[in-house]
Protein backbone atom coordinates (compact mmCIF):
# COMPACT_ATOMS: atom_id res chain seq x y z
CA UNK A 1 0.00 0.00 0.00
CA UNK A 2 1.27 3.50 -1.12
CA UNK A 3 0.78 6.82 1.48
CA UNK A 4 0.10 9.90 -0.82
CA UNK A 5 2.06 12.92 -0.37
CA UNK A 6 0.76 16.37 -1.21
CA UNK A 7 3.09 18.54 -2.15
CA UNK A 8 6.67 18.45 -3.13
CA UNK A 9 7.98 21.60 -1.00
CA UNK A 10 10.31 21.17 1.70
CA UNK A 11 8.04 19.77 3.84
CA UNK A 12 6.66 17.40 0.96
CA UNK A 13 10.01 16.30 -0.64
CA UNK A 14 11.29 15.36 2.86
CA UNK A 15 7.96 13.47 3.92
CA UNK A 16 8.52 11.73 0.74
CA UNK A 17 12.02 10.48 1.33
CA UNK A 18 11.62 9.62 4.85
CA UNK A 19 8.89 7.08 3.55
CA UNK A 20 10.54 5.08 1.05
CA UNK A 21 13.62 4.75 2.59
CA UNK A 22 11.57 2.68 5.06
CA UNK A 23 10.15 0.34 2.33
CA UNK A 24 7.37 2.21 1.48
CA UNK A 25 5.66 3.16 -1.51
CA UNK A 26 5.02 7.01 -2.01
CA UNK A 27 2.92 9.11 -4.82
CA UNK A 28 4.29 12.68 -4.56
CA UNK A 29 1.89 14.76 -6.13
CA UNK A 30 2.98 18.37 -7.30
CA UNK A 31 1.14 20.66 -9.46
CA UNK A 32 4.02 22.16 -10.93
CA UNK A 33 4.51 22.36 -13.62
CA UNK A 34 0.60 22.18 -14.83
CA UNK A 35 -0.20 24.75 -12.61
CA UNK A 36 2.41 27.83 -10.63
CA UNK A 37 1.30 30.44 -8.40
CA UNK A 38 2.76 34.44 -9.07
CA UNK A 39 5.61 33.05 -5.96
CA UNK A 40 6.66 30.04 -8.45
CA UNK A 41 9.61 30.26 -11.17
CA UNK A 42 10.95 26.47 -11.21
CA UNK A 43 9.35 23.38 -12.18
CA UNK A 44 11.57 21.94 -10.06
CA UNK A 45 11.10 20.46 -6.19
CA UNK A 46 11.72 22.24 -3.11
CA UNK A 47 11.98 25.54 -4.73
CA UNK A 48 13.31 28.34 -2.19
CA UNK A 49 11.33 31.20 -3.13
CA UNK A 50 12.60 34.16 -0.88
CA UNK A 51 16.25 33.29 0.49
CA UNK A 52 18.75 30.86 -0.18
CA UNK A 53 19.96 30.88 3.38
CA UNK A 54 18.71 28.37 5.92
CA UNK A 55 20.24 30.20 8.56
CA UNK A 56 22.85 30.14 11.52
CA UNK A 57 25.21 26.56 10.95
CA UNK A 58 26.77 26.90 14.13
CA UNK A 59 25.61 23.93 15.91
CA UNK A 60 25.22 26.27 19.69
CA UNK A 61 22.23 27.96 18.29
CA UNK A 62 18.47 27.13 17.38
CA UNK A 63 18.69 26.85 14.15
CA UNK A 64 21.50 25.07 14.33
CA UNK A 65 20.67 22.70 16.65
CA UNK A 66 17.58 22.19 14.31
CA UNK A 67 20.03 21.47 11.54
CA UNK A 68 22.28 18.81 13.27
CA UNK A 69 19.05 16.86 14.46
CA UNK A 70 17.95 16.58 11.30
CA UNK A 71 20.97 15.41 9.81
CA UNK A 72 21.20 12.72 12.54
CA UNK A 73 17.81 11.60 11.42
CA UNK A 74 19.03 11.18 8.05
CA UNK A 75 17.46 14.49 6.46
CA UNK A 76 17.28 14.21 2.57
CA UNK A 77 17.26 17.92 2.58
CA UNK A 78 20.03 18.81 5.05
CA UNK A 79 22.55 16.09 3.04
CA UNK A 80 21.60 18.62 -0.20
CA UNK A 81 22.03 21.48 1.72
CA UNK A 82 25.57 20.40 2.69
CA UNK A 83 26.74 19.18 -0.84
CA UNK A 84 25.42 22.77 -2.71
CA UNK A 85 26.74 24.96 0.48
CA UNK A 86 28.18 28.44 -0.79
CA UNK A 87 30.14 30.53 1.83
CA UNK A 88 28.06 33.02 3.56
CA UNK A 89 29.53 33.10 6.52
CA UNK A 90 28.35 32.11 9.81
CA UNK A 91 25.30 30.81 8.38
CA UNK A 92 24.25 28.17 5.91
CA UNK A 93 23.43 29.51 2.58
CA UNK A 94 23.10 27.44 -0.61
CA UNK A 95 23.20 27.30 -4.55
CA UNK A 96 19.29 27.03 -4.51
CA UNK A 97 18.92 26.15 -8.41
CA UNK A 98 21.98 23.01 -7.35
CA UNK A 99 19.75 22.56 -4.16
CA UNK A 100 16.51 22.03 -5.95
CA UNK A 101 18.46 19.98 -8.44
CA UNK A 102 19.64 17.65 -6.42
CA UNK A 103 16.38 17.44 -4.52
CA UNK A 104 14.37 16.60 -7.14
CA UNK A 105 16.78 14.54 -9.03
CA UNK A 106 17.20 12.49 -5.56
CA UNK A 107 13.45 11.77 -5.55
CA UNK A 108 12.89 11.10 -9.04
CA UNK A 109 14.74 8.26 -9.35
CA UNK A 110 13.78 6.66 -6.18
CA UNK A 111 11.95 3.25 -7.10
CA UNK A 112 9.53 3.66 -4.53
CA UNK A 113 8.75 7.37 -5.48
CA UNK A 114 5.94 7.87 -7.83
CA UNK A 115 5.69 11.26 -9.16
CA UNK A 116 2.15 12.67 -10.25
CA UNK A 117 1.62 16.14 -11.74
CA UNK A 118 -1.77 17.08 -11.10
CA UNK A 119 -3.31 19.49 -8.64
CA UNK A 120 -5.12 17.65 -5.56
CA UNK A 121 -8.45 18.88 -5.04
CA UNK A 122 -9.57 16.32 -2.78
CA UNK A 123 -8.51 14.50 -0.19
CA UNK A 124 -8.57 10.64 -0.12
CA UNK A 125 -11.06 8.74 3.03
CA UNK A 126 -9.20 5.73 3.23
CA UNK A 127 -5.41 4.76 3.62
CA UNK A 128 -2.58 7.44 4.82
CA UNK A 129 -1.86 11.06 3.43
CA UNK A 130 0.59 13.46 4.36
CA UNK A 131 -0.63 17.27 3.20
CA UNK A 132 2.08 19.32 3.10
CA UNK A 133 0.86 22.10 0.03
CA UNK A 134 1.97 24.85 2.24
CA UNK A 135 1.03 28.74 2.54
CA UNK A 136 0.51 28.49 -1.48
CA UNK A 137 -2.25 26.12 -1.29
CA UNK A 138 -4.50 26.62 -4.66
CA UNK A 139 -7.95 27.30 -3.55
CA UNK A 140 -9.92 24.16 -4.53
CA UNK A 141 -7.41 22.23 -1.64
CA UNK A 142 -7.90 24.65 0.12
CA UNK A 143 -11.75 25.01 0.75
CA UNK A 144 -11.53 21.04 1.29
CA UNK A 145 -9.23 21.29 4.03
CA UNK A 146 -11.22 24.14 5.74
CA UNK A 147 -14.15 21.69 5.40
CA UNK A 148 -11.76 18.69 7.53
CA UNK A 149 -10.73 20.81 10.08
CA UNK A 150 -14.56 22.21 11.00
CA UNK A 151 -13.30 26.16 10.26
CA UNK A 152 -11.19 28.26 7.79
CA UNK A 153 -7.86 28.28 7.59
CA UNK A 154 -5.99 31.23 9.04
CA UNK A 155 -4.86 33.81 7.00
CA UNK A 156 -1.95 35.33 9.27
CA UNK A 157 -1.54 38.86 8.22
CA UNK A 158 0.26 40.27 11.28
CA UNK A 159 2.16 39.38 14.61
CA UNK A 160 3.23 41.36 17.60
CA UNK A 161 7.01 40.41 18.79
CA UNK A 162 7.55 37.97 20.91
CA UNK A 163 10.23 38.08 23.54
CA UNK A 164 11.92 35.89 26.57
CA UNK A 165 11.00 36.03 30.14
CA UNK A 166 14.41 36.69 31.43
CA UNK A 167 15.49 39.56 29.02
CA UNK A 168 12.35 41.65 30.94
CA UNK A 169 13.56 44.16 33.33
CA UNK A 170 11.16 43.44 36.17
CA UNK A 171 12.83 46.79 37.88
CA UNK A 172 10.39 48.49 35.75
CA UNK A 173 7.89 46.49 35.38
CA UNK A 174 4.88 44.53 37.76
CA UNK A 175 2.88 41.69 37.27
CA UNK A 176 -1.16 42.56 37.31
CA UNK A 177 -4.24 42.00 35.86
CA UNK A 178 -6.54 45.25 35.37
CA UNK A 179 -8.58 45.80 37.93
CA UNK A 180 -6.93 42.76 40.20
CA UNK A 181 -8.71 40.69 38.03
CA UNK A 182 -8.14 36.95 36.51
CA UNK A 183 -5.03 36.75 38.69
CA UNK A 184 -1.53 38.62 39.64
CA UNK A 185 0.57 36.87 37.13
CA UNK A 186 -1.88 37.24 34.31
CA UNK A 187 0.36 39.94 32.55
CA UNK A 188 3.50 41.86 33.27
CA UNK A 189 2.73 45.24 32.54
CA UNK A 190 6.00 47.67 31.49
CA UNK A 191 4.70 51.11 32.33
CA UNK A 192 5.87 54.57 30.69
CA UNK A 193 5.38 58.40 32.45
CA UNK A 194 4.60 60.92 30.27
CA UNK A 195 8.03 61.97 29.23
CA UNK A 196 9.12 58.47 28.16
CA UNK A 197 5.77 58.02 26.24
CA UNK A 198 5.86 60.59 24.53
CA UNK A 199 9.83 60.12 23.11
CA UNK A 200 8.84 56.66 22.58
CA UNK A 201 5.61 58.04 20.01
CA UNK A 202 7.83 60.11 18.37
CA UNK A 203 10.13 57.53 17.65
CA UNK A 204 7.46 55.09 16.22
CA UNK A 205 5.94 57.39 14.08
CA UNK A 206 9.10 58.31 12.04
CA UNK A 207 10.60 54.76 12.62
CA UNK A 208 11.77 52.68 9.36
CA UNK A 209 9.09 50.19 8.23
CA UNK A 210 9.63 46.98 6.09
CA UNK A 211 8.46 47.24 2.28
CA UNK A 212 5.19 45.61 1.82
CA UNK A 213 3.96 44.19 -1.74
CA UNK A 214 0.87 41.67 -1.23
CA UNK A 215 -1.60 43.70 0.70
CA UNK A 216 -2.59 46.91 1.82
CA UNK A 217 -2.35 47.09 5.50
CA UNK A 218 -4.04 50.68 5.27
CA UNK A 219 -7.23 49.27 3.89
CA UNK A 220 -9.47 49.14 7.31
CA UNK A 221 -12.18 47.34 6.20
CA UNK A 222 -9.89 43.94 6.25
CA UNK A 223 -7.30 44.88 8.77
CA UNK A 224 -8.92 47.25 11.59
CA UNK A 225 -8.29 44.61 13.87
CA UNK A 226 -4.86 43.83 13.02
CA UNK A 227 -3.46 47.11 12.20
CA UNK A 228 -0.04 47.67 12.79
CA UNK A 229 0.94 49.72 16.00
CA UNK A 230 3.49 52.09 13.72
CA UNK A 231 -0.46 53.33 11.87
CA UNK A 232 -2.52 53.45 15.09
CA UNK A 233 0.29 55.67 16.73
CA UNK A 234 0.22 58.33 13.54
CA UNK A 235 -3.80 58.62 14.54
CA UNK A 236 -2.59 61.01 17.52
CA UNK A 237 -0.32 61.28 20.36
CA UNK A 238 -2.70 59.58 22.74
CA UNK A 239 -4.45 56.96 20.09
CA UNK A 240 -1.96 54.45 21.93
CA UNK A 241 -2.93 55.23 25.09
CA UNK A 242 -6.61 54.64 24.46
CA UNK A 243 -5.93 51.60 22.72
CA UNK A 244 -3.32 48.73 23.66
CA UNK A 245 -1.54 50.78 25.97
CA UNK A 246 -4.34 52.34 27.71
CA UNK A 247 -3.47 52.42 32.00
CA UNK A 248 -6.82 51.96 33.11
CA UNK A 249 -7.38 49.34 35.52
CA UNK A 250 -3.55 49.34 36.40
CA UNK A 251 -1.69 51.07 39.27
CA UNK A 252 2.15 50.57 39.57
CA UNK A 253 2.98 49.15 43.13
CA UNK A 254 6.65 51.14 42.90
CA UNK A 255 4.79 54.46 42.80
CA UNK A 256 1.33 53.87 43.76
CA UNK A 257 -0.34 55.49 40.77
CA UNK A 258 -1.72 54.74 37.41
CA UNK A 259 0.85 54.53 34.96
CA UNK A 260 0.93 57.35 32.05
CA UNK A 261 0.80 54.17 29.56
CA UNK A 262 1.11 50.78 29.82
CA UNK A 263 2.34 47.85 27.52
CA UNK A 264 1.34 44.25 28.47
CA UNK A 265 3.29 41.38 28.02
CA UNK A 266 1.62 38.18 27.82
CA UNK A 267 2.65 34.43 27.82
CA UNK A 268 3.39 32.54 25.05
CA UNK A 269 3.73 29.30 26.94
CA UNK A 270 2.77 27.39 29.61
CA UNK A 271 6.69 27.49 31.04
CA UNK A 272 6.28 31.63 31.33
CA UNK A 273 9.71 31.67 28.95
CA UNK A 274 8.17 33.89 26.36
CA UNK A 275 6.35 36.58 25.94
CA UNK A 276 4.29 38.62 23.26
CA UNK A 277 4.02 42.39 23.17
CA UNK A 278 0.44 42.62 23.70
CA UNK A 279 -1.14 45.01 20.30
CA UNK A 280 2.07 45.53 19.01
CA UNK A 281 1.73 43.90 15.42
CA UNK A 282 4.12 45.66 13.44
CA UNK A 283 5.92 46.29 9.90
CA UNK A 284 8.61 48.12 11.26
CA UNK A 285 12.26 46.50 10.40
CA UNK A 286 13.82 44.32 12.59
CA UNK A 287 16.54 46.87 13.53
CA UNK A 288 13.37 49.42 14.06
CA UNK A 289 11.96 47.15 16.09
CA UNK A 290 14.62 46.37 18.36
CA UNK A 291 15.90 50.35 18.82
CA UNK A 292 12.52 51.72 19.23
CA UNK A 293 10.41 49.14 21.21
CA UNK A 294 13.81 49.16 23.68
CA UNK A 295 13.26 52.29 24.51
CA UNK A 296 9.82 51.33 26.53
CA UNK A 297 12.26 51.00 30.33
CA UNK A 298 11.11 47.40 31.00
CA UNK A 299 11.74 45.99 27.25
CA UNK A 300 15.48 47.86 27.26
CA UNK A 301 17.44 44.80 27.12
CA UNK A 302 15.17 42.63 25.28
CA UNK A 303 16.23 39.92 23.32
CA UNK A 304 13.69 38.92 20.55
CA UNK A 305 12.61 34.94 19.84
CA UNK A 306 10.78 36.39 16.91
CA UNK A 307 10.50 39.31 15.67
CA UNK A 308 6.89 41.23 14.26
CA UNK A 309 5.70 40.42 10.83
CA UNK A 310 3.07 41.29 8.78
CA UNK A 311 2.70 38.91 5.44
CA UNK A 312 -0.16 36.67 4.37
CA UNK A 313 -0.13 32.67 5.24
CA UNK A 314 -2.12 30.42 5.37
CA UNK A 315 -1.95 28.13 8.09
CA UNK A 316 -4.16 25.66 10.25
CA UNK A 317 -5.59 26.09 13.98
CA UNK A 318 -2.85 23.42 14.84
CA UNK A 319 -3.44 23.12 18.54
CA UNK A 320 -7.14 22.28 18.51
CA UNK A 321 -6.12 19.67 15.39
CA UNK A 322 -2.74 18.36 15.27
CA UNK A 323 -0.61 15.79 17.95
CA UNK A 324 2.65 15.70 18.75
CA UNK A 325 3.67 13.30 15.48
CA UNK A 326 1.75 15.79 13.38
CA UNK A 327 -1.31 13.38 12.42
CA UNK A 328 -4.76 14.61 13.02
CA UNK A 329 -6.39 14.25 16.37
CA UNK A 330 -10.00 13.30 14.89
CA UNK A 331 -8.59 11.87 11.40
CA UNK A 332 -5.42 9.84 12.65
CA UNK A 333 -4.59 8.69 8.69
CA UNK A 334 -4.36 12.24 7.66
CA UNK A 335 -0.50 14.35 8.69
CA UNK A 336 0.47 17.59 8.33
CA UNK A 337 3.49 19.03 7.53
CA UNK A 338 5.44 22.57 6.76
CA UNK A 339 4.30 26.37 7.55
CA UNK A 340 0.69 25.34 7.24
CA UNK A 341 0.83 23.87 10.57
CA UNK A 342 2.24 26.98 12.08
CA UNK A 343 6.26 26.03 11.77
CA UNK A 344 8.03 28.98 10.16
CA UNK A 345 11.11 28.57 7.82
CA UNK A 346 12.63 26.43 5.60
CA UNK A 347 14.94 23.89 7.85
CA UNK A 348 11.31 24.10 10.20
CA UNK A 349 9.37 22.94 7.66
CA UNK A 350 11.62 20.53 6.46
CA UNK A 351 11.79 19.54 9.96
CA UNK A 352 8.30 19.08 10.37
CA UNK A 353 8.39 16.80 6.92
CA UNK A 354 10.27 14.52 7.88
CA UNK A 355 8.59 13.85 11.70
CA UNK A 356 5.37 13.52 9.46
CA UNK A 357 7.04 10.57 7.20
CA UNK A 358 8.30 8.76 9.70
CA UNK A 359 4.94 8.58 11.39
CA UNK A 360 3.05 7.81 8.41
CA UNK A 361 4.86 4.75 8.18
CA UNK A 362 4.66 3.72 11.52
CA UNK A 363 0.91 4.40 11.48
CA UNK A 364 0.81 2.36 8.29
CA UNK A 365 2.45 -0.87 9.67
CA UNK A 366 0.37 -0.29 12.80
CA UNK A 367 3.15 0.69 15.34
CA UNK A 368 3.29 3.56 17.81
CA UNK A 369 4.17 6.85 16.63
CA UNK A 370 7.51 8.89 17.65
CA UNK A 371 6.92 11.95 19.69
CA UNK A 372 10.40 13.15 20.24
CA UNK A 373 11.03 14.99 23.56
CA UNK A 374 10.66 18.57 23.43
CA UNK A 375 14.60 18.84 24.78
CA UNK A 376 15.14 18.60 21.20
CA UNK A 377 14.33 21.67 19.13
CA UNK A 378 12.34 19.45 16.01
CA UNK A 379 10.28 17.94 19.12
CA UNK A 380 10.13 21.59 20.77
CA UNK A 381 8.39 22.83 17.76
CA UNK A 382 5.83 20.02 17.18
CA UNK A 383 4.76 20.47 20.79
CA UNK A 384 4.51 23.64 20.05
CA UNK A 385 2.18 23.47 17.14
CA UNK A 386 0.52 20.71 18.92
CA UNK A 387 0.03 22.14 22.53
CA UNK A 388 0.62 26.20 22.59
CA UNK A 389 -1.69 27.74 24.95
CA UNK A 390 -1.32 30.86 23.30
CA UNK A 391 -5.18 32.43 22.41
CA UNK A 392 -3.62 33.88 19.12
CA UNK A 393 -1.88 30.81 17.69
CA UNK A 394 0.62 32.25 15.22
CA UNK A 395 3.66 30.58 13.68
CA UNK A 396 7.17 29.99 14.94
CA UNK A 397 10.43 29.28 14.19
CA UNK A 398 13.40 27.17 15.91
CA UNK A 399 14.56 29.15 19.14
CA UNK A 400 15.47 28.44 21.94
CA UNK A 401 12.76 30.13 23.92
CA UNK A 402 10.66 27.06 22.66
CA UNK A 403 13.17 25.03 24.41
CA UNK A 404 12.60 23.67 28.50
CA UNK A 405 14.12 25.34 30.67
CA UNK A 406 17.76 24.61 31.64
CA UNK A 407 17.78 22.89 35.22
CA UNK A 408 21.18 25.33 36.01
CA UNK A 409 20.51 29.04 35.15
CA UNK A 410 23.92 30.15 32.80
CA UNK A 411 24.04 33.88 32.14
CA UNK A 412 26.73 33.67 29.39
CA UNK A 413 24.74 33.76 26.40
CA UNK A 414 26.81 31.24 24.42
CA UNK A 415 27.27 28.99 26.66
CA UNK A 416 23.94 28.64 27.76
CA UNK A 417 22.76 28.08 23.82
CA UNK A 418 26.03 25.37 23.58
CA UNK A 419 24.30 23.57 26.86
CA UNK A 420 20.90 23.91 25.18
CA UNK A 421 22.33 21.90 22.00
CA UNK A 422 24.19 19.55 24.17
CA UNK A 423 21.36 18.37 26.44
CA UNK A 424 19.25 18.42 22.57
CA UNK A 425 21.30 15.89 20.93
CA UNK A 426 21.79 13.76 23.75
CA UNK A 427 18.09 13.59 24.04
CA UNK A 428 17.74 12.90 20.66
CA UNK A 429 20.63 10.18 20.49
CA UNK A 430 18.63 7.96 22.53
CA UNK A 431 16.24 7.63 20.18
CA UNK A 432 18.28 7.23 16.85
CA UNK A 433 17.75 3.43 17.17
CA UNK A 434 13.87 3.96 17.09
CA UNK A 435 13.88 6.55 14.88
CA UNK A 436 16.07 5.29 12.18
CA UNK A 437 14.30 1.29 12.57
CA UNK A 438 13.22 -0.09 9.19
CA UNK A 439 15.55 2.06 7.06
CA UNK A 440 19.16 1.45 5.20
CA UNK A 441 20.66 2.34 8.32
CA UNK A 442 19.03 0.69 11.06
Amino acid sequence: MKINVFGAGLAGCEAAWQIARRGVGVRLYEMKPLKKTPAHKSDMFCELICSNSLKAARIESAAGLLKEEMRRMGSLLMEAADNCAVPAGGALAVDRDRFSSEVTQRLREHPLIEIISEEVRSIPEDGITVIATGPLTSDALADRLSELCGSPLHFFDAAAPVITAESIDMEYAFTASRYDKGGDDAYINCPMNKEEYEAFHAALVSAERAPRHDVDVMNPKVYEGCMPVEILAQRGLDTLRFGPMKPVGLRDPKTGHRPWAVLQLRTENAEKTMYNLVGFQTNLRFPEQKRVFGMIPALHNAEYVRYGVMHRNTYLESPRLLSADYSMKEYPGIFFAGQMTGVEGYMESASSGLLAGINAVRRLKGQQTVILPRETMTGALADYISNSVSKDFQPMGANLGILPELSVHIRDKKERAAAYSQRGLAALDTMLEEINYGTDNG
